[in-house]
């Protein structure tokens, strides 16, 4: 049974979409990727996984994207990483594993850096740190990088037929900058699980592994998925998920 829309006002005020589910804890808390929502097939997938077995689950959109207000244009890093703290500290009890998909991946790390004492275990699925300037800034073309200078925005190809480009603005890349992670130490400790397909043409599995070498935590475990793409979200790919939270849970719990 679905559970009834709530919101959550960011620093900015607007209104952020979120179900969540009460329940046992460890919790367990969905961060959704770049231009993606809480609708997605991970994100149900894990909601029903979770209310068969009693635990509480929150699932949320961004600023700008889904249900949430707010312009997707106008997001940024600081923004939705904000979004997910505040959905964090205002619905979940507990200790709660995050899960972030893509750009969730990178959200996750700065969540639980904010917010150590709440985070008791991460599971990210073709986790995409740093992605707004080691993949957008870098594959920019020449009329990209004019759209950005003259106009603030630019638009990026979208790999899935059935979506419109990415638009993006100029201070998606300015503010990621203030939010990188793979320079350095992660100085996160507790238990991680990423998995990634080796076969991702939209984030490449070397960013998954390169969390997994710059973390503290020594409970790191990256599973490489032969032939797996970026969504990750075959029947197969659902099963291995919840599969692997269901190690994590036990063994955080």
């Amino acid at each position: 049974m679905t559970v009834s829309l709530n919101h959550v006002r960011n620093e900015a005020g607007e209104r952020i979409a979120c179900r969540h589910r009460e329940g046992s804890s460890p919790g367990v808390m969905f961060l959704p990727g770049f231009n993606s929502d809480m609708e997605g097939t991970k994100a149900l997938a894990l909601d029903a996984w979770c209310a068969v077995r009693g635990i509480q689950f929150t699932r949320f959109d961004y600023s700008g994207h889904g249900l949430s207000e707010g312009a997707f244009s106008e997001g940024s890093i600081g923004r939705w990483s904000g979004d997910a703290i505040r959905v964090l500290d205002a619905l979940t009890t507990g200790p709660q594993v995050l899960v972030g998909s893509s750009m969730g991946g990178w959200i996750m790390l700065l969540v639980t850096l904010a917010r150590s004492q709440r985070v008791a275990g991460l599971l990210g699925i073709a986790s995409a740190p740093d992605f707004t300037e080691r993949l957008f800034n870098e594959r920019l073309n020449e009329e990209q990088l004019a759209s950005l200078h003259r106009t603030g925005y630019c638009e990026l190809p979208n790999h899935y037929g059935d979506e419109k480009p990415h638009v993006i603005g100029r201070q998606l890349i300015e503010d990621g900058r203030d939010h990188l992670l793979l320079g350095g130490r992660i100085d996160i400790t507790v238990p991680v699980r990423l998995l990634h397909g080796d076969a991702d043409a939209d984030v490449p599995w070397q960013l998954s592994a390169a969390i997994a070498d710059q973390l503290v935590s020594d409970d790191v475990v990256l599973q490489l998925v032969k032939q797996g793409d970026h969504r990750l979200s075959s029947t197969g790919d659902l099963q291995r998920m919840t599969d692997v939270l269901e190690e994590l849970i036990g063994a955080v719990a």
